[in-house]
C-alpha cells in the first residue's frame, strides 16, 4: 500500500491477499455453521439389538431381544384361510395328485392341502378389483381371458396352463392363492406387490374368466334367470363357482 498525491493505493498483490483473507473468513463462517448441530439427531443414542459401550447390561448390547413368538400389532393373521389358501392343519406330506387317462391327458388333479371356499365375501366389487390386478400383474403372461397367451408368451415365454382345462377348472380356489403367494414352475411368488385381498380378487376374476369361456356353465347361469327358475326378488342366486368349482 502506497501514498500517491495524498491517495492511498493498493497493488494487485495485496488485493490477492486480502481477497484470500475475506475468501478464508467466510469459508470458515461456513463450516462453523454447517458444522455444528444442535437438534435430536446429534445426541447420543443407541442403536436397537446393536452391542453398544453402554454398561446397563452386561452384554453392553443396547436392549433385549424380543420374546420368542412375539408377532407386531396386526400381523398375527389368525385366519390360515385368508392368508395362506390352506386349510388350518394342513398335511405336508400329502402330494398333489394327478389323474391321466390312457392317451396321457389330466383327467383331474387334486390339491389335497388347499381350501375349496373363498375366506371373504365374493361380491361385484371385489371382482371388478382383481379385474384391475390382473390386467397389471397376470394378463402379460396369462392373457386376456387366461388362455396361456399373453404378450410375453407371443415373443418366446413359456406358455402357463390354460385356465380352461378340467384340471384348473375344478382345482380349489385355495390352489391359486398358493400359486400367487408361493410361485409355482417358472412363475414366481406376486406376495409382494399383492397382498392378501388382492390375490383373493384376482382368484375372483379367475373364477369369472372361467364361468365366461364355459359355454354350458353359462347356459346354466342365464337358465336359472328364466321364469319359474328365477331367484325371490331381493335376494341373490349363489355363485355355482363360490365353492371353488365344484
Amino acid at each position: 500500500m502506497s501514498q500517491n498525491s495524498g491517495q492511498w493505493t493498493v497493488d494487485s498483490g495485496q488485493w490477492r491477499k486480502i481477497i484470500f483473507c475475506l475468501l478464508l473468513t467466510a469459508y470458515c463462517l461456513l463450516a462453523f455453521g454447517c458444522g455444528v448441530r444442535f437438534d435430536m439427531q446429534d445426541q447420543p443414542r443407541y442403536k436397537a439389538y446393536k452391542k453398544e459401550d453402554g454398561t446397563f447390561f452386561r452384554d453392553h448390547r443396547s436392549s433385549r431381544d424380543q420374546p420368542e413368538g412375539t408377532v407386531a400389532r396386526g400381523l398375527l393373521k389368525e385366519n390360515k384361510a385368508l392368508h395362506t389358501g390352506k386349510i388350518d392343519n394342513p398335511n405336508l406330506n400329502v402330494q398333489v395328485e394327478t389323474t391321466t387317462n390312457a392317451a396321457g391327458n389330466t383327467i383331474v388333479t387334486s390339491f389335497p392341502n388347499a381350501i375349496d371356499e373363498f375366506p371373504i365375501p365374493v361380491t361385484k366389487e371385489l371382482v371388478d378389483r382383481g379385474e384391475n390386478r390382473y390386467n397389471i400383474y397376470c394378463i402379460v403372461c396369462h392373457g386376456p381371458v387366461g388362455n396361456g397367451d399373453g404378450m410375453v408368451v407371443r415373443r418366446g415365454f413359456s406358455p402357463p396352463p390354460t385356465y380352461h382345462d378340467d384340471r384348473l377348472r375344478n382345482a380349489p380356489v385355495g390352489h391359486f392363492f398358493d400359486v400367487m403367494t408361493n410361485g409355482w414352475g417358472k412363475m414366481s411368488s406376486y406376495a409382494s406387490v399383492l397382498p392378501a385381498a388382492d390375490r383373493w380378487a384376482v382368484v375372483a376374476y379367475i373364477r369369472a374368466l372361467q364361468v365366461s369361456q364355459n359355454p354350458e356353465e353359462v347356459l346354466k347361469m342365464n337358465a336359472n334367470k328364466l321364469p319359474g327358475s328365477a331367484a325371490p326378488h331381493g335376494t341373490d342366486t349363489p355363485s355355482t363357482h363360490a365353492g371353488g368349482g365344484k
